[in-house]
């Protein structure tokens, strides 16, 4: 019964026997019924409005949960399954992390303090730019937690994250087994040692981790799905270790460190040591309805082209960025362009594309402002001025440009109609980390 050890279960989400059920097996209904108040004891989920009620084979007054309903449907009448985390883990081959990387110095001075959090069980927010290295900080960190047999997961609100993650922690830790956990997997082993997988499938895990790595924490859907941080509390110990990762942390975390209420690691500079490609604004003009092309924006479009860069072109909404794609396509009807969106069967193969050099250039919506790495590219931000393209979406989209190390410059221009109070918030917070990175002596001269 390991595959329910630190998971909570539906009982058709395992090999369930009920004539073999262990008594140590804890078993708790599907929703937690307190007078006039309940909630969904997977997700945490408290509002009536997210609850139906319907027909159900119990045949009585039954309801479902529609928060959690991709998780698979858990109703009044379902118990939930679990088994205390005991870190029955087969013991592991030396080396356990055969990575061999020079961390810069400020990577170096995260990674103890990372690693000091593992041992003490602390809450650590580090901060770091994007393009900082932030992954190759946690290894030390998650190699110090599997010496000492502790159960170690990274989460990420975003799937593309994970998908990118799994194979450079895998590399990373060769002789440790990896369970890559998210909507479409098909793991079925998932008893590992080290985790990786979307902040959703935390809703199956209860106190089953010693370490906590929560990636992209900025990231949608987990700011605006208050149930993703009960899961994430749900599936850690009660003494543990959480890791938060971000670029751009809330202003709440923010507040919460200024009044000295989490600890933090600062990383202003990115790990080649030159400064992040600071925004420039470029006025489109009055903003024109329909279809019809901005010649300003085509100029631009046709400078960047002649200058030989290959560059991400981001739009507000897929709507938009589909109507442009049909202009740029005649206009540079030599090129080899593409568009990729959240709901593209194609997006994985697309980005890949980019990847290799294939593309000249590439529309995306904010489905690429973070967890892709590419190259030698520029960045281009279509109607900065939509809300869309908040102050940590437009940091996040700039450092989409020089993250290389042979290619660590990049042109990042936001293309507007009306300058936005975010457009000048994301400004000033990457000039800020440039500043502090060279008062702190981290870009090179």
């Amino acid at each position: 019964m390991k595959q329910l050890m630190g998971r909570e279960l539906l009982a058709n989400e395992f090999n369930s026997n009920t004539n073999e059920m262990n008594q140590q097996i804890e078993v708790r209904p599907g929703f937690l019924i307190k007078g006039s108040q309940i909630s969904c004891q997977r997700c945490g989920c408290k509002s009536n409005k997210l609850r139906i009620e319907a027909p159900c084979y119990c045949q009585n007054k039954c309801f479902y949960c529609l928060n959690c309903l991709q998780m698979g449907k858990i109703r009044r009448c379902s118990l939930l399954y679990s088994l205390v985390e005991l870190n029955q883990f087969d013991s592991l081959s030396s080396p356990i992390m055969t990575w061999q990387g020079i961390l810069s110095k400020q990577q170096e001075k995260a990674s103890k303090e990372i690693t000091e959090s593992v041992i003490k069980k602390e809450t650590r927010l580090i901060w770091a730019v994007t393009g900082a290295g932030k992954t190759e900080m946690i290894f030390a960190g998650i190699e110090q937690a599997l010496k000492n047999g502790e159960r170690v997961c990274i989460a990420s609100p975003r799937v593309d994250v994970c998908l990118e993650l799994a194979p450079r922690v895998q590399s990373a830790f060769p002789n440790v087994p990896i369970a890559l956990l998210h909507g479409t997997s098909q793991e079925r082993d998932t008893y590992k040692q080290l985790i990786i997988a979307t902040t959703h499938q935390l809703m199956r895990f209860k106190e089953a981790f010693d370490v906590l790595i929560i990636d992209e924490i900025d990231a949608f859907p987990f700011t605006a799905d208050k149930t993703l941080a009960f899961a994430a509390e749900k599936a850690r110990k009660k003494r543990s270790c959480l890791i938060y990762l971000s670029a751009t942390p809330s202003k709440k975390m923010q507040k919460e460190l200024q009044n000295k209420e989490l600890i933090a690691s600062i990383l202003p500079a990115r790990y080649h040591g030159h400064p992040l490609p600071e925004p420039k604004c470029i006025f489109l003009g009055e903003k024109m309805e329909g279809k019809k092309a901005n010649k300003r924006l085509l100029n631009i479009l046709h400078h960047f082209v002649n200058q030989k860069r290959r560059f991400l072109l981001f739009s507000p909404n897929i709507k938009k960025m589909q109507e442009l794609e049909k202009i740029v396509q005649a206009e540079f009807f030599t090129k080899t362009i593409a568009s990729v969106h959240s709901g593209d069967p194609e997006r994985q193969e697309k980005v890949l594309a980019m990847r290799k050099g294939e593309l000249d250039f590439l529309l995306c919506t904010t489905i690429l402002e973070r967890g892709v790495t590419f190259t030698d590219i520029d960045v281009l931000v279509l109607g900065a001025e939509d809300r869309t393209f908040t102050e940590a979406a437009l940091v996040q989209i700039s450092g989409r440009a020089g993250r290389h190390r042979d290619y660590p410059t990049g042109q990042v221009v936001f293309l507007y109609h009306s300058l936005t109070r975010d457009m000048k918030r994301a400004i000033k917070q990457i000039k800020k980390m440039n500043q502090l990175a060279r008062q702190k002596g981290f870009i090179l001269s």
